[in-house]
């Protein structure tokens, strides 16, 4: 018996593990034959191998899965990370774009037969070291991502978006960013909108960084002021900060374009806050895949970066590359879908 840390009296000691030995002493079997008959492997009768079967299951042994895949060359295991906000420890599962790319990866690598392993979005560089991984998905890398660097160096391949493109054992798997913004900005012009403010958040993603790029050369091609705010930190409590930073402006904007995931109910919300109608005084467009956009009054125009499908192409670039062993670079571009509802248009 050992005693409890906290004080609450006696604990048993865990039980020991049942081991392959035990199994064969307990058959009165060598240690070959019942590895034999466990693995389905050697030439033994029917009843030897029902007998060594029986005798673990009844003494609960449970092999090393992980050490026998390991012999096999593979363990299908895909580590996972999402490395926005790489600084500060959140939850991307609160995040209705990361939860859908999430919930596909694994969906996706189950199909296969592979497992996903989550790592944290903060996750020090070694702390995957010591997991039989056979492959990666990053999501969102920083430039010269260093986890994604230890993980081409280890020879795991990796998808991520397209700043792996051309690297060896890198695949990508991303969205035409530039068309995607281009298409909102060009909707809420039409619809009348002059002074679009944009919010996006303070990351090194390749999308926040191409988005507002192609945001500010729009500008300038239109002559219009650009209206930029920044989330410092992910979550709805950031986003409602900015956006009510925005439309307290004295130039305040007549379209707005939320980049960053903000739930859409409180993002109409803070609007009204400030005694805005919508769409009369103000456009909206969010990029946001949570279903309650439909349910707002009136419905939020929202544009999907479709996390299904990214999550669908990206397993399969990897489950290619392992299955030729060929380290070259493959990637392939996702549409995106902008849904047109009632707050972006002023013509019902």
């Amino acid at each position: 018996m050992t005693t409890s840390p906290r004080g609450g009296g006696q604990r048993p000691a865990p039980v020991p593990r049942v081991r392959l030995v035990d199994v064969a002493r307990e058959a009165g079997l060598s240690k070959t034959t019942v590895s034999a008959a466990l693995n389905g492997t050697g030439r033994l009768s029917d009843a030897v191998r029902l007998h060594a079967q029986e005798t673990a299951r009844r003494l609960g042994y449970r092999p090393n899965a992980t050490a026998r895949l390991l012999r096999a060359g593979h363990a299908r295991l895909i580590g996972y990370a999402v490395r926005e906000y790489v600084e500060t420890p959140w939850s991307y599962m609160e995040s209705p774009y990361f939860a859908q790319l999430t919930s596909a990866t694994a969906q996706a690598a189950l199909t296969h037969g592979y497992a996903l392993v989550l790592l944290p979005t903060h996750s020090a560089r070694d702390e995957w070291a010591d997991l039989p991984l056979d492959a990666a998905v990053v999501a969102d890398p920083l430039a010269d991502d260093p986890l994604v660097e230890d993980f081409l160096a280890a020879r795991i391949p990796v998808v991520s978006d397209r700043r792996l493109e051309g690297l060896t054992g890198a695949h990508w798997v991303d969205i035409d960013h530039e068309a995607a913004v281009r298409g909102v900005l060009d909707h809420l012009a039409a619809g009348g909108a002059r002074r679009i403010g944009l919010v996006a958040a303070h990351s090194s993603s390749l999308f926040y960084e191409e988005a507002l790029t192609t945001y500010h050369t729009w500008c300038l091609e239109r002559e219009f002021a650009p209206l930029v705010e920044l989330t410092a930190r992910p979550g709805n409590q950031a986003a409602r900060a900015v956006i009510d930073h925005m439309l307290a402006r004295p130039d305040r904007p007549d379209g707005l374009f939320v980049l960053t995931e903000a739930s859409p109910p409180l993002i109409l919300e803070t609007v009204r806050a400030h005694g805005l109608s919508v769409p009369e005084d103000l456009l909206i467009v969010c990029v946001s895949d949570d279903p309650t956009a439909t349910q707002t009054e009136p419905p939020i125009t929202t544009l999907s970066l479709n996390p299904a499908e990214i999550a669908s192409v990206g397993v399969e670039l990897l489950l290619k590359a392992l299955e030729s062993g060929d380290p070259t670079s493959t990637g392939r571009v996702v549409p995106t879908h902008l849904e047109i509802r009632g707050t972006s248009r002023r013509d019902g």
